[in-house]
Order: structure tokens, then C-alpha cells, then sequence
């Protein structure tokens, strides 16, 4: 997973970051997604959605913006645009920007990593299957960028989900 990065990536992966952040700070799990032209055009944002889509936990920032995306632009378009994410993409989420035809991805946290941080929780059950490999399955090529500022994109789920828990189970126990 090492394309070339264009001098606008790191840039972007951290606008993914920032939308990341407000999703967290409205109440959502901590991941973004940001969609861009071949010139580095900030086209869409995304958080996640699990809370304001109803606890969908299918509500994934990846998905969202793929679907968004392939509503709003032709596949020849979103072949040159780039998803830029804050955590690798899911199977499900690969599957989305894949048939949405985004050309490439670039993102911080690898799966593996996420997986790691989260350990098991009902609201994010994580598939360590890295999404080149989702991608790899496809009949076009996916230009995967990633992990990238991974550091970062760490600790944007730092103590998010271990919060999480402790604020369920007291709410829980009213």
C-alpha cells in the first residue's frame, strides 16, 4: 500500500481528520471521510452516522460519502477523485467506494490498528481485513495510500470507546 502521495494528501487526510473530531464532539464515533477531485478539490465531507442515522452501525463515513458520491457524479469522474479516511477502510466500506468507481484511497489508521484500539464493542465490530485485498478482488484498479499519519489518526479514537462503555453501562444501571 505505498502509491505515490501527492503533495496535497497529507493535507486532505487531515481535513478527514477534522471531520473525524466534530463527529466525535457531536456524539459519533470518531471517523471521517473526505472526497476529492484529481486536483486535490475538496468535493464532500462525511462523519460517521451511527448515532444520527439511528445506531445504524452500517453508518459508516465510508459508506455514506461512497453512496453520496455515486448519486451525485459519473463513475468516470469519481475514477480520478481520491476518499480520503481517517481509518483504513472496512470490507464493507471497500465495497461501497469500489462500486461507487473511486479510484483511490488514502487513509490513517489500519484496520489492524482500529481493531486493536476498539477490542470488541456491539457498536463497531471490526474485520481485520485489510481493504487492498477487497479491492485486489475487483476488475478495475483501487490506488490504495495508507497508513498515513498514523499517530494521528490513533489518537482520534483515543478513550473514545472505553467512554463509550462506561457512559452505557451507567446509563444503563439508572
Amino acid at each position: 500500500m505505498t502509491a505515490p502521495l501527492r503533495p496535497y494528501d497529507e493535507t486532505l487526510l487531515r481535513r478527514a481528520f477534522d471531520v473525524a473530531k466534530r463527529a466525535r464532539d457531536a456524539g459519533d464515533h470518531p471517523f471521517g471521510a473526505v472526497l476529492a477531485d484529481d486536483e486535490g478539490k475538496v468535493l464532500m465531507e462525511q462523519g460517521s452516522g451511527f448515532t444520527s442515522e439511528g445506531r445504524d452501525r452500517t453508518a459508516h463515513a465510508e459508506r455514506l460519502l461512497a453512496s453520496r458520491a455515486a448519486r451525485h457524479h459519473s463513475p468516470a469522474f469519481l475514477a480520478r477523485g481520491t476518499l480520503y479516511t481517517s481509518a483504513e477502510p472496512c470490507p464493507m466500506c471497500a465495497g461501497a467506494i469500489y462500486l461507487a468507481g473511486i479510484g483511490r484511497v488514502v487513509f490513517g489508521l489500519t484496520e489492524k490498528g482500529l481493531k486493536a484500539q476498539i477490542g470488541v464493542h456491539e457498536e463497531s465490530p471490526t474485520l481485520d481485513l485489510p481493504c487492498d485485498l477487497v479491492f485486489a478482488a475487483g476488475q478495475r484498479p483501487t490506488e490504495v495510500v495508507g497508513p498515513l499519519l498514523e499517530d494521528e489518526a490513533t489518537a482520534l479514537q483515543a478513550n473514545f470507546w472505553k467512554a463509550r462503555d462506561a457512559h452505557r453501562s451507567s446509563s444503563a444501571a439508572l
